[in-house]
This record gives structure tokens, C-alpha cells and sequence, in this order.
């Protein structure tokens, strides 16, 4: 990453192939998908981003990236351009390590929450190269389950009106609903949102990934796979090394649209629900106004996932297996000391996308 970054070619040699009418989408059978706010393409606008998150956008990026209401602005928002390759993960590095050092001399009163934001931000241009080697280390991981024990748990058990239902906004849990709809919008939503979207689905639903991972790629315009499936399996609890999240969408709605805003923005069925029952409308039906009730119970459904989860991990061989796993994947950061320790320290891998 400190290496000089390649120079453009001084010219580019005519080719004397004769192109054809470029094809139109409609003849191509596409059709608008209805992602009317998706980022728009080129070098330039990654890179005026780019200047824009590390200048003033990103000041609080660290405390801000987990809530839909303040992700959108103090993200930055370059990932579609390094998944498209019109910026490079090397120029990133070196621009903002070039920011840092720039902070590092302000005077203690102007630097603000800069230096954390720029740690957080720098984190994350490792753990995306580091996600991406476990891909190519290991690209059976798009349509295998990293730790083996966990095969046939959800594959036959796959509900596809609950799969429906996911897909388009309707499971009745408002933050999961206005978090699928914003995605399908924007071609993006915050990490913290896509890593609940896919334990709910996981977990509340029982669904088995491939099928949430082909729909969520569809969608996401910063689509790239060595970071999907990790992060696909790692919230789905098929690696075997990484804690157990179930992401409790009541709770996500509280802890980051407090006050309803996002909801109210992307659920106009419920605009004229009450303030206090927005993150629970069903303790409210007269106010529904055709939103639907949760098509299942949370509690049920949490407690039952981690049952069937909890009792693949106590059985016999998982662990032997986890520290092959551990040997192959895990960070290498610090020396290993034990299977525990690097299952805490995975728990705190770096979210993405940036």
C-alpha cells in the first residue's frame, strides 16, 4: 500500500474493430428496477467523495455509521467506486494516510473526533482487504458453509413466503422493513443495517444464506464478493469462529432511530402511528393502516434459533474443526492463544462496507 500508484498509460493504441449499435436495456429485456437514489458512476465522483468524507463529512463517522438516519452522510460512501475499480484501495490508503498526518499537526482544540474517525476509517480499508483474501483463500465459501457442521440445519427448513415477505419490506418489524426498502432505493444501507437484515433473516426466519446472499448482491451496488460471503456466513453463524449475533429488530430500531425518523420515512403506512409505538405498531393496530402484523413471534423465534444454533456448536468435533478454520482465516494480528480468544477478537471485526 505505500508502493508509488500506477501511472495512466500515455496513449491508448486505435483498435480497427468495428463496433456494433450498443443494445438498448429494453432490448436486452431489462427493466428499471425502481433504485431511483442509486450513486451515480465515474473516478471523479469517488474521489470528490472521497475529499468530502476525510475533509468534512467524516468528523463523526466513528459514532454515526450505525444509524440509517446519520450513515448516509457521514459514511463515506466510496465503496461502490472501489468495487468498481475507479478508485483503487491504494490511492484510499494513501490519501487519507496523507489526512492523518495532516490532523496529527492541528492544534489540540481543532482536531475534534477526527483522530478516532480516521482510525475507524483506516480500519476498514484493512478489514476489506482482509475479507477479500478469505475469498480467495477459500472461494467455496459462496455456496458452501465455512464450518461443515452446519450443513442441513436450514436447507430444508426454507420458507419462501417468509423469503417474500423479507425481500419485499413486509415482516411487520419496522427497522427491518425501512432498512429493505431504503436498500432497494439506494443500492445501499449502512453495515449495521445489512448485518440485521441478514441475522433476521438467519435467525428469526430460518432461512438458509445463498438465496438472502444472490437477492442482497442484486442489490447492493457495492456489490463484491469477497466481502459478501464472509460477511454473509459471519452473520448467518455457519463459520464456527465468530460469536453468535441475533440482532433483536425492536432493538435496533430504539438504539438507532430513537424517534422514529427513518421509519416514518420509509413506512408511510405507519405515518400516523404514535411516536411511542413506532418500533412495536402491532401494540397499536388501529393505527396499521394495512402494514402488517410480524409474521413471526421475536422471542420464539430468537430463542429458537439459538437452540438449534448453540447445539451444533457443543457438539462434538466443532472445536477441532473451528481451529482449522481459526488456522486458515483468522487474524494474524496477534499469535493465537486459544480458540476462545480469537472468537472474542473476531467479534470485533471491522464493518463494512465503508
Amino acid at each position: 500500500m505505500q508502493k508509488p500508484l500506477c501511472g495512466a498509460p500515455p496513449f491508448l493504441s486505435k483498435t480497427q474493430i468495428i463496433i456494433d449499435d450498443i443494445p438498448t436495456p429494453e432490448s436486452l429485456g431489462l427493466q428499471n428496477d425502481g433504485a431511483l437514489l442509486r450513486q451515480r458512476g465515474s473516478r471523479e465522483k469517488g474521489l470528490d467523495l472521497l475529499d468530502n468524507f476525510l475533509n468534512l463529512r467524516g468528523e463523526y463517522y466513528t459514532k454515526e455509521m450505525s444509524s440509517p438516519v446519520t450513515a448516509y452522510e457521514s459514511c463515506s460512501r466510496i465503496s461502490p467506486y472501489l468495487a468498481f475499480g475507479l478508485i483503487s484501495l491504494r490511492e484510499v490508503f494513501q490519501i487519507t494516510q496523507l489526512r492523518i498526518d495532516t490532523i496529527k499537526n492541528l492544534p489540540r482544540g481543532q482536531k475534534g473526533k477526527l483522530p478516532s474517525a480516521m482510525r475507524s476509517f483506516s480500519g476498514r480499508l484493512r478489514w476489506h482487504c482482509h475479507f477479500i483474501q478469505k475469498f480467495e483463500d477459500q472461494p467455496s465459501i459462496e455456496f458452501s458453509n465455512m464450518h461443515f457442521m452446519y450443513d442441513g440445519i436450514r436447507e430444508n427448513d426454507f420458507n419462501n413466503d417468509y423469503f417474500v415477505a423479507w425481500k419485499n419490506g413486509q415482516t411487520g418489524y419496522p427497522m427491518i422493513d425501512a432498512s429493505m426498502r431504503a436498500l432497494r432505493k439506494h443500492g445501499w444501507i449502512n453495515f449495521r443495517m445489512r448485518a440485521m437484515l441478514v441475522s433476521f433473516a438467519s435467525y428469526h426466519l430460518w432461512l438458509h444464506w445463498p438465496k438472502v446472499a444472490i437477492f442482497l448482491a442484486s442489490q447492493f451496488t457495492d456489490y463484491e464478493p469477497g466481502i459478501h460471503y464472509s460477511q454473509i456466513q459471519m452473520q448467518s453463524g455457519t463459520t464456527g469462529i465468530n460469536s453468535i449475533r441475533i440482532y433483536n429488530p425492536i432493538k435496533q430500531g430504539v438504539d438507532n432511530d430513537p424517534d422514529g425518523e427513518f421509519i416514518y420515512h420509509w413506512i408511510p403506512e405507519l405515518a400516523n402511528m404514535p411516536k411511542e409505538f413506532i418500533h412495536m405498531p402491532w401494540k397499536n393496530p388501529e393505527y396499521l393502516n394495512g402494514y402488517p402484523l410480524p409474521i413471526v413471534d421475536e422471542k420464539v423465534a430468537r430463542k429458537n434459533a439459538a437452540d438449534k444454533i448453540y447445539s451444533v456448536r457443543k457438539s462434538m468435533g466443532h472445536m477441532l474443526e473451528s481451529n482449522i478454520i481459526v488456522q486458515k482465516h483468522g487474524s494474524r494480528k496477534s499469535p493465537f492463544k486459544s480458540n476462545v480468544a480469537v472468537k472474542k477478537k473476531d467479534n470485533n471485526q471491522g464493518e463494512l462496507p465503508l
